[in-house]
């Protein structure tokens, strides 16, 4: 007995020091960050917090419930085969256009002024600060694209979850991009990666910059932050707008639905066009993310021209079938008149004229 005990108590060890030592797992704020972060209206005891009171943790039957569909439903819950990606169109990317390039799930890059953005580039090939546990990517491996990529002159992160902050692909851009920004306390991450302090520029909610004359705010939303077992909500999280002279932007990054929506229009709207969360939603969660039909909504609410869904098409973190986010989608907005577009992995809409057509339902070929 006594054995099995000294082996237990090493392997605890053994987690904690990989908890501790792994670089995947990211960083911490540091005490005067810390402190800085006082005076931010949503922060309270040390961790950030929502507009609203947001049910964060499951029941043991909800837990329960979870596992059992995770095995009732796995043939839904993701591909029958590999997702294609697209050829990139390199000429539009390079050109002086404004052009959106979807890879999947929430990561784009963007031309808006002839400025070149990344927003949560999650590139790498499995959701998970370890290559053999975690949701792996529908198609193939995208960290290769970043070799092809023009020089990037910002990243935008919306939170440090790891299906939107990726180790690997932040240590492939490193040398690539002129300066990242990001909500408070998300820093401590890039900088343990070896981003120098200072091309990294935190924000809080409602603060706003201009950046090579575009207008930038990082914006509320209804979600949580965490990439390991003792520093949950210790990072914000939130949405951008990015406005441009030919194109207004808004990312929602994650979250629920919630009247930060309203507020977000009346600020900063209209949009030509909305980038809304809308996958992996699940009643034991709904508080911290949208289904499609509330997506539709905040696209309305922020008074959105075109809309695009995201968190979806890349990776299962929910337990509904994996094309049910966008068909929901699509006859939400048909519902409500709504203009929404569906691109494949990896295609580049050039923002301009009527980008509105809505695209071939390219996951049919897949199921």
């Amino acid at each position: 007995m006594i054995y099995i005990f000294i082996f237990l108590l090493l392997l605890c060890a053994a987690l904690l020091l990989f908890l501790f030592i792994a670089p995947a797992f990211g960083g911490n704020p540091s005490k005067a960050e810390k402190e800085v972060y006082q005076t931010i209206d949503n922060f309270h005891k040390g961790k950030f917090i929502n507009p609203i009171l947001t049910k964060m943790n499951m029941s043991p039957s909800e837990f329960l419930s979870m596992m059992k569909e995770s095995i009732t439903r796995a043939k839904e819950i993701k591909p029958a085969r590999q997702v294609p990606v697209s050829e990139i169109d390199w000429n539009l990317i390079n050109s002086k256009e404004d052009s959106l390039t979807w890879f999947g799930h929430s990561a784009f890059l963007l031309s808006i002024d002839n400025t070149k953005i990344l927003i949560d580039p999650m590139l790498g090939p499995v959701a998970s600060p370890v290559s053999f546990v975690g949701s792996k990517r529908y198609s193939q491996d995208l960290l290769p694209i970043i070799d092809h990529m023009p020089p990037i002159d910002a990243v935008f992160i919306t939170h440090d979850h790891y299906d939107h902050l990726d180790y690997p692909s932040i240590r492939k851009l490193k040398n690539k991009v002129g300066h990242f920004y990001v909500p408070c306390g998300v820093s401590a991450h890039l900088i343990r990666w070896g981003i120098p302090k200072e091309k990294v520029t935190e924000l809080k909610w409602w603060d706003e910059i201009k950046y090579k004359g575009l207008t930038v705010a990082l914006t509320p939303s209804q979600h949580f932050s965490g990439r390991g077992a003792f520093n949950r909500d210790t990072t914000l999280w939130g949405g951008w707008v990015i406005l441009g002279k030919q194109t207004r932007l808004y990312i929602s990054g994650d979250g629920g639905y919630g009247g930060h929506f309203n507020e977000i229009g009346k600020k900063y709207g209209p949009f030509d066009l909305t980038l809304i969360e809308g996958g992996q939603y699940d009643k034991r969660w709904e508080g911290i993310h949208m289904t499609p039909e509330q997506s539709v909504q905040a696209h309305k609410d922020v008074y959105g021209k075109i809309m695009m869904l995201m968190h979806w098409g890349a990776f299962t973190l929910a337990y509904h079938g994996w094309t049910d986010p966008i068909e929901r989608a699509i006859k939400a907005a048909d519902t409500e008149g709504v203009l929404l577009i569906a691109p494949k992995i990896c295609e580049t809409v050039p923002l301009k004229g009527d980008f509105s057509i809505p695209h071939f339902p390219w996951w049919n070929d897949i199921k």
